[in-house]
């Protein structure tokens, strides 16, 4: 029986769409190509989830290899890409409506040390029980030993959650796990069908 319902959060509870990002900021051409492979596409942010580098550290590191003239750009993307904050439509809905039907709500995320500081602009962020970020921990998803610790930090069974990613790979990483999960699309509507499938009590809208 399906008891908590575990949340990524990127492209899940909010939009963290790249190319969003940098037309927010009028990059185009090769600076664009630039700022995606130096920025987003990076060692840095992959070091970022991690929790092996601040984004002071590693924004630093990515102008070292851009001309000048990006690196204020290079500081946008890395330190206020969450400005506004861009909610999944229909998400918030489903957070509240599981949270009401008794469901324990969790959320297991690749995210820097920065997200405890947007994570409460996120529509229904209030309502979760638990986070647990990977920067936090040192550990990223689909790794087992983040989804073992999710499970003993918040005195959870593996075969009673369910897990929401919208990367396969992580969703394999869980159910290695035992944690069973559907990958995300961003149709709220197929994920509220996932849901029941798996026996939670949640209506179709």
């Amino acid at each position: 029986m399906i008891r908590n319902i575990v949340f990524d959060m990127g492209n899940v509870l909010l939009r963290f769409d790249r190319e969003y990002f940098l037309d927010a900021v009028g990059a185009q051409g090769e600076d664009r190509t630039l700022l995606m492979n130096n920025v987003y596409l990076s060692l840095e942010w992959a070091r970022m989830d991690r929790g092996s580098m601040t984004e002071a550290e590693a924004a630093a590191s990515m102008c070292r290899r851009l001309p000048q003239r990006l690196h204020e750009t290079v500081h946008l993307l890395v330190d206020q890409w969450d400005r506004p904050i861009l909610p999944v439509p229909g998400m918030e809905a489903l957070v509240a409506q599981l949270k009401q039907a008794g469901y324990g709500v969790y959320l297991l995320s690749n995210a820097s040390v920065r997200q405890h500081e947007y994570w409460p602009r996120v529509p229904g962020s209030a309502l979760f029980d638990g986070t647990l970020i990977s920067a936090d921990v040192k550990l990223v998803k689909p790794q087992p030993e983040i989804y073992r610790l999710l499970l003993e930090k918040f005195s959870l069974t593996a075969q009673e959650c369910f897990f929401i990613d919208d990367s396969p790979a992580n969703i394999e990483g869980a159910l290695m796990c035992g944690i069973p999960g559907a990958v995300f699309h961003g149709d709220v509507k197929l994920l509220r069908q996932d849901l029941r499938n798996a026996g939670a009590n949640v209506a179709e809208s």
